[in-house]
Parts: C-alpha cells; sequence; structure tokens
C-alpha cells in the first residue's frame, strides 16, 4: 500500500496551488452560465417590458396584451426590432474579448481575468460567426463596415496572415480596398455632395481601423481598457435597448368606424385581437376600445415614425437604412404607397 503523497513545501509550510484542473473547469462552468444566462434571458426580459410599455404602464392593458399577443408573435416581433441590439452586443463582446484574450499573458500574475475574456473561452467558433451573420443581415448598411474591424479583432486576423511575403501581402491588401473603395464609390461621392460628413466617416474609416486593431496591448492599459469597455458595451446596449422598448410589437393600422348611419371616424391605433364580436384596439393615444365588427368599414395598415428614411444615400440600388434583409424583401415587394389616412395630424 503506497503512502500518501507529502504536501509540497517551501521550507516554511505548505504551498497551496493556485489553481488546478477542477478549479479550471469550474471557473469555465460560471462563465458559460453568465455568458447563456445573458443571451437567453436579456431578450425574455426585453419582450416583457416591451408590453408593459406598450401598454402604457396600466395593469390590465399589459395582462391584456399578455393574453393576446402570443409567443411566437411576441418573438417575431423581437427578432425583427431587437435582432440588430442583440448581435451589436454579442459583436461587441467578441471583438473586444478576443484583443483582451490575446493580452491576458501581460496582465500580473494573480490578477482575475476580465469578463469578456472568460465569456470568449468558453464560446464556440461557430456561435461567434453565427453573431456576425446575423449582425450581417440585420444591420443598416450604412453601419455594416463596422463589421470589417470587429471580425479582424475578433478573429485576430492580421495582415500578416494573408501572405508570409510582404510584397504579395501589400498587393492582397490593394486589391480588397480597391474593391471595396469601387463598391462604395458612387455612394461617397453623392455623400460628400450632400454634406454627409458623418456617412462619410462611417463608410470610410473602419477599413483603416481594421489595419492596426488586432492586439496584443500594452500591459498597462490591458485592466482599465476592460474595465472601461465592459461598462461602455452596458451602457451602450442600455442606450440602444431604449427604443427598442418602446417599440411597439402590434400592427398600427387606421380603422374606420361607422358608429351611426352616415357617420364615420377614423381610429390609429393597434390591433390586440379580432372576434366574432369585437376589434379591440389599443389607441394611440391610449386606451382600449372595443369596436363592434359591425361597424367596421375599412382598416388601413400605416407605417410608423422609425421606419420612416432620414438619409437620401444608397449603396448599389440598397438604401443605406435598409438592412440586407430589408432591401432584398423590398426588391422581392416594394414598398407600397402611404394611404391618406396614416398621414392626418394626430
Amino acid at each position: 500500500m503506497s503512502a500518501p503523497a507529502a504536501p509540497v513545501t517551501d521550507g516554511v509550510g505548505p504551498v497551496v496551488a493556485s489553481w488546478d484542473g477542477s478549479d479550471l473547469a469550474e471557473r469555465r462552468a460560471r462563465a458559460a452560465q453568465s455568458f447563456w444566462t445573458a443571451v437567453v434571458g436579456v431578450p425574455a426580459i426585453f419582450s416583457v417590458l416591451r408590453l408593459g410599455v406598450e401598454a402604457g404602464g396600466e395593469l390590465q392593458t399589459t395582462l391584456l396584451l399578455v393574453a393576446n399577443v402570443g409567443p411566437v408573435n411576441l418573438l417575431a416581433g423581437f427578432l425583427t426590432t431587437a435582432a440588430r441590439l442583440l448581435s451589436t452586443g454579442l459583436v461587441a463582446v467578441f471583438a473586444l474579448g478576443a484583443v483582451l484574450r490575446v493580452s491576458v499573458d501581460r496582465m500580473p500574475a494573480g490578477v482575475r481575468r476580465p469578463l469578456f475574456v472568460r465569456w470568449m473561452d468558453i464560446v464556440p467558433a461557430w456561435f461567434v460567426l453565427a453573431g456576425f451573420l446575423l449582425a450581417l443581415v440585420t444591420w443598416q448598411l450604412l453601419y455594416l463596415p463596422l463589421l470589417i474591424p470587429a471580425f479582424v479583432a475578433a478573429f485576430q486576423l492580421t495582415p500578416a496572415r494573408l501572405h508570409e511575403q510582404w510584397v504579395p501581402r501589400l498587393l492582397l491588401l490593394a486589391a480588397l480596398f480597391v474593391g471595396y473603395a469601387w463598391l462604395l464609390a458612387p455612394t461617397l461621392v453623392e455623400a460628400g455632395r450632400q454634406g454627409e460628413l458623418l456617412a462619410l466617416l462611417l463608410l470610410v474609416a473602419p477599413p483603416l481601423l481594421a489595419l492596426g486593431i488586432t492586439g496584443p496591448l500594452p500591459a498597462a492599459v490591458i485592466r482599465p481598457l476592460a474595465s472601461v469597455t465592459e461598462a461602455a458595451v452596458l451602457a451602450m446596449l442600455v442606450w440602444a435597448a431604449l427604443p427598442v422598448i418602446s417599440t411597439p410589437v402590434l400592427p398600427l393600422t387606421v380603422t374606420t368606424v361607422e358608429p351611426a348611419p352616415g357617420v364615420t371616424e377614423d381610429v390609429r391605433g393597434h390591433i390586440v385581437t379580432v372576434d366574432d364580436v369585437n376589434v379591440v384596439l389599443l389607441q394611440e393615444r391610449g386606451g382600449v376600445r372595443y369596436v363592434p365588427v359591425d361597424q367596421v368599414r375599412a382598416q388601413v395598415l400605416c407605417p410608423s415614425e422609425a421606419e420612416l428614411p432620414r438619409h437620401r444615400l444608397r449603396i448599389r440600388d440598397f438604401h443605406v437604412e435598409d438592412s440586407l434583409l430589408e432591401g432584398m424583401g423590398r426588391r422581392v415587394r416594394p414598398v407600397h404607397r402611404i394611404d391618406a389616412a396614416c398621414r392626418v395630424v394626430r
């Protein structure tokens, strides 16, 4: 029978190991739990908050919406309006976490690894790629160039990885920049003519930033940068979440009602439910209205103010405020003329 192993000592007392395999597995399990809780829990919380905000904060109206807005409709409404928010958070975490992860070896011993680094340790590569694909199809075209430095940072694609020799490397970089310039040349000219400086910056700066965004970072800035970026990403998500929470999940319509013979009224609001007796409308100015079905004479579907364009720029026949998904959808079914009833001053 073998004797038990003697504890490791330094001449004064036993030395306790700072970590072992089980400790590493436990830390990865905690990091995985926190990451997936954020990915799954945040959309669920946002969906419930949206119903409360749309109900005007009234309990009974909120309960009415919860009873009539099914989970599939709620999920569809969230994906169509909040997918950009979710993908933005994922892209930011992946890009910052990858840069910090290649820099943590320069941190002092015993310092806790940043949160984004711990998340990157447990996130599979396919999920990172899926996050970028979600951003690719949901972000507005005006902001798509920002994905270039984010993708380069997330996968640490330094220029040296293009080719071992510097001459072919420069030729490949030049070809990429020429192709990018050819794609956006008409848009850049039009943006300059219209004085759209922000659009010019968003279209030109990201590819240049991608050349030097990979790590590792200097040791002195790793810890402060990790704390600042984590707080900044959280603040950005909160700021971007405000319009998402207030975006309706119900269709906006103008319903023409005839309460008395020869007397008509236009009711502007969101359809909650329709049955054999009533059409239930959540009025835009507040309150729930039950309209008998036999009094409804017409209904018109209207766009919200957030859907109205603010720029007059296009990228190869795609409007800069459309995503790739929206742009392809408009090609299949072009935008119809807005009905006059939708333009009524409220």
